[in-house]
């Protein structure tokens, strides 16, 4: 097992800076994710890592070393590429046991650890088929049995998934999971999913522009995000722009469209929230409620624009007075009003459609308030 350090480290192509100024410490042994949107710069730096890039400024090391001249074949990782680049005149077996093909070791040998490292990644006795026989994610596993051959203290996976429709990617990432656990390994895992991310990794750097904007485990990313970019970036956010009225300890209230808002800053007490500079109240959506009759605090009124349904969630979409769209996110049925005593708590979609004007609410608590900056597009 090794860890991988990244000080300093600055990649440019020409005038272009594709990563800026990378500081990031990746402990041994962990699923660690870089996560952002197309052209962050995250592949590249998985490159610079790997030894197929050289930084422009600052140092990788792996292991405590600085591999700074050291190319992909000499250097102790191993790259799933998306691609997953397998030879298709070989089989599966022989796929896996490629890395010690080159490097000299017998057949016997060869096809003995292949059989290991196919029993390791669930895929006993699949070692004879040719690799357009199996089945998307039996080729994903394939492409990481035949990076592990190699023995690499470091995994670096560019995006493996993305080539697979949701049901099998939901399944493989708790199978990469399940495999890193048991290889004991560090991996290194570049992703634009935040699913992925967030239910794979033990911390997650979520990057923007070549920069990274965090480095957290994936529910203080989810509850405590440190910047704009990153509220709008992981999960689904409703942003509230304004200026800060006032502050009371860990909590800003912000004067926006909708009226006062108040919420609770993640960093050290309101932190470039001072009074009059603007602010951003990020509210989930299942954090937003209908409001309670007499209720005020943190209550904005609202019109039902459009409900879909999706399993177990009801999606609803409302318009404010001022334009601006809002979701909430629901488990049960919807319904407008609180229920009376005595009244079923549950009402249908039709009666909620039809329903016009409410009245939104929502726990200081259960929002976070930051200072204004850049969101995320994608």
């Amino acid at each position: 097992m090794a860890a991988v350090d990244v000080d300093g480290v600055s990649i440019r192509f020409g005038d272009f800076v594709a990563v800026r100024d990378v500081h990031v410490h990746v402990p041994h042994g962990t699923f660690f994710s870089f996560l952002g949107p197309s052209g962050c710069g995250k592949t590249t730096l998985l490159r610079a890592i790997s030894g197929f890039v050289e930084p422009s400024e600052g140092a990788i090391r792996i292991g405590g070393k600085n591999v700074a001249g050291i190319g992909p074949n000499k250097r102790p990782t191993a790259l799933v590429f998306q691609n997953l680049a397998l030879f298709p005149l070989m089989r599966v077996w022989e796929n896996v046991a490629f890395p010690l093909e080159v490097s000299g070791a017998p057949r016997a040998a060869r096809r003995e650890r292949a059989e290991e490292l196919l029993e390791l990644v669930a895929l006993p006795g699949q070692g004879e088929k040719m690799c357009d026989a199996l089945s998307g994610g039996q080729r994903q596993r394939v492409a990481i049995a035949r990076a592990l051959a190699a023995q690499p203290d470091v995994l670096l996976l560019d995006e493996p998934l993305s080539a697979l429709d949701r049901k099998l990617r939901e399944h493989m990432r708790t199978e990469l999971r399940a495999i890193q656990r048991r290889v004991g390994i560090t991996f290194i895992y570049i992703t634009h999913d935040q699913g992925e991310a967030l239910t794979m990794s033990d911390q997650v750097a979520v990057m923007r522009a070549g920069v990274i904007e965090q480095v957290a485990d994936g529910n203080a990313l989810y509850e405590a995000p440190a910047s704009a970019f990153v509220a709008s970036f992981v999960g689904e956010n409703n942003a509230f722009s304004g200026d800060v009225r006032a502050t009371d300890g860990n909590y800003a209230t912000v004067a926006t469209d909708v009226g006062p808002l108040r919420a609770r800053c993640p960093d050290s007490p309101t932190a470039g929230l001072e009074v009059g500079a603007k602010a951003l109240v990020f509210v989930r959506p299942e954090s937003l409620r209908f409001a309670a009759r007499g209720e005020t605090e943190n209550t904005f009124a609202a019109t039902v624009a459009a409900i879909e349904f999706e399993g177990r969630f009801w999606h609803i979409f409302l318009d404010t007075a001022h334009g601006a769209q809002v979701t909430m996110a629901r488990v049960n049925a919807p319904r407008v009003n609180p229920p009376v005593a005595g009244e079923d708590a549950t009402s249908s979609a039709n009666t909620f459609a039809s329903s016009g004007d409410v009245k939104l609410s929502f726990a200081a608590d259960r929002a976070v308030a930051l200072p204004d900056g850049p969101l995320a597009s994608e």
